[in-house]
């Protein structure tokens, strides 16, 4: 008997050892470049927080107000209650589960049957005059404790402990990823809001300019210095800017709107500077090395930290293949009256069983388990590779971004400037009959397109250098 015991074992962890599929390794991360861009800096990258970053004290309120009342960052927070309830349910998977238990209940026993025959007469008497020892139907009273425990032989349960504690805090770092967005996302809300705001304002004193110009073609004509045609394009003209004002006018509206949204208000009127070039961002970020996006972004360390819990999760999938050793046990009172419950220690009662189990045929599900976790555990790895990829792209596009609309910036401030006077100069020119029609409309255009130019241009600018304080890490802490 003993030596088929032997046997028995012996082919169950064989078949566990030769089917069990072995932890993928980690897979190779393409290595980051040294550097963003050709200028060699090491500097390591020096993120101010956000407060520091923007000067604007309404953008500020904006901002505190989204962190408060923006509908995904609750939603978020609320998803953080639920990663915490794992780590709620783990906390303890490695202890015995102990319940108090109060019962009570009753049985009848068939009299032509083992238990009712039994129960009447331990002697099986056929003298119907023997006295019955045990009452049939059975009442049953119950008071104690019951236990089960699955000992931890191979790592499953502690496996599982550490997959939910790394599930929480990649959320945590989910949670700074939302912040930071939504920062960024009213950061550059605020400056398209003020950015619409300049341009209706240049399109108004446009629109007066052409009005004036108008009314002076309008006047030149009738002492035959112009004709019809000139009054007709300068009037349509005009038209033409009204018209561009009310697409502006929607712009802002509907930006208004999602800036409103962001911040989780209904239709209301932002407050904001009317300076609009006097909104730059003075502050000067240091891009550092890549590697700092390891230590500084967000959804970088949410991606590993999602690493570390599938592959906790694959090693739990892969002890599933393991015997289970589980120890039930029960200590309480039991009687089957209710009044000699407490006679004790008549009325003790304990039990012990332990068992050592594992799945030996029809293992499909936990096959099934480990398949899926294996899977998951390469699209963890991806994912961490293309967050890594994503981060770099950003920031160097961010650089390069900075660079190039600082330059595209000075060069058409330079010509609004010239734009400017040559819509007096063309002004002057028609008075005195050296000049066109023409010429008033050609250079009252290329004004207002220019100044249009150097509003994007400005705005530009300044998102730029939110994308980029978002994309070394920064606007969440």
């Amino acid at each position: 008997m003993g030596k088929n015991i032997y046997i028995v074992i012996a082919i169950l962890f064989t078949s566990v050892s030769c089917k069990t599929i072995d932890i993928a390794n980690k897979n190779s991360v393409e290595k980051m470049p040294e550097f963003f861009v050709h200028s060699q800096d090491t500097s390591s990258a020096e993120i101010a927080k956000w407060r520091a970053f923007f000067f604007d004290d309404n953008l500020k309120k904006l901002i505190d107000t989204a962190l408060l009342n923006n509908y995904d960052l609750k939603a978020t927070l609320q998803k953080l209650e639920i990663y915490k309830s794992g780590i709620t349910l783990h906390k303890g998977i490695r202890l015995p589960e102990v319940n108090l238990n109060i019962a009570s209940g009753v049985r009848k026993f068939g009299d032509y049957t083992m238990d009712g025959v039994g129960n009447y007469d331990t002697q099986f008497s056929t003298n119907i005059n023997d006295k019955q020892q045990i009452p049939n139907p059975l009442p049953d009273y119950y008071l104690g404790f019951q236990s089960f425990w699955e000992i931890d032989l191979w790592g499953k349960l502690k496996s599982k402990k550490k997959a939910a504690l790394a599930s929480f805090i990649a959320s945590q770092h989910g949670k700074d990823l939302i912040v930071t967005t939504l920062i960024s996302e009213v950061a550059t809300a605020y400056f398209e809001l003020l950015a619409l705001d300049n341009e209706v304002k240049i399109l108004d004193d446009n629109i007066a300019l052409q009005q004036a110009a108008l009314d002076l073609v309008i006047a030149q004509k009738q002492v035959a210095k112009a004709n019809e045609l000139a009054v007709e394009l300068l009037h349509a003209q005009l038209l033409n800017s009204k018209s561009t004002k009310k697409k502006v006018e929607q712009k802002l509206i509907e930006c208004e709107s999602r800036l409103n949204f962001l911040t989780g208000s209904y239709v209301k009127k932002n407050e904001r500077d009317t300076l609009y070039f006097a909104q730059r961002i003075d502050t000067l970020l240091k891009v550092g090395i890549p590697t700092d996006l390891l230590k500084n972004r967000p959804d970088i360390k949410q991606a590993e930290f999602e690493i570390v819990a599938k592959n906790a999760d694959l090693h739990a999938a892969r002890a599933a293949f393991y015997p289970s050793l589980t120890i039930n046990s029960a200590l309480g009172l039991q009687s089957f009256k209710a009044f000699l419950l407490l006679e004790t220690p008549a009325s003790l009662a304990y039990n012990l069983f332990g068992g050592l189990v594992t799945p030996v045929v029809n293992r499909r599900k936990i096959k099934a388990d480990l398949m899926a976790s294996k899977a998951e555990q390469k699209i963890a790895y991806i994912n961490y590779e293309k967050t890594l990829v994503n981060a770099f792209n950003e920031v160097y596009v961010s650089v390069k971004n900075i660079n190039n609309t600082r330059q595209m910036y000075a060069y058409k401030n330079e010509e609004v400037e010239i734009l400017k006077k040559s819509i007096s100069t063309s002004t002057e020119l028609f008075k005195a009959g050296r000049a066109g029609y023409l010429e008033i409309i050609t250079s009252q255009k290329n004004a207002l397109q220019s100044q249009l130019e150097l509003t994007e241009y400005y705005k530009m600018q300044n998102i730029a250098l939110v994308n980029l304080y978002k994309s070394i890490g920064g606007g969440w802490n």
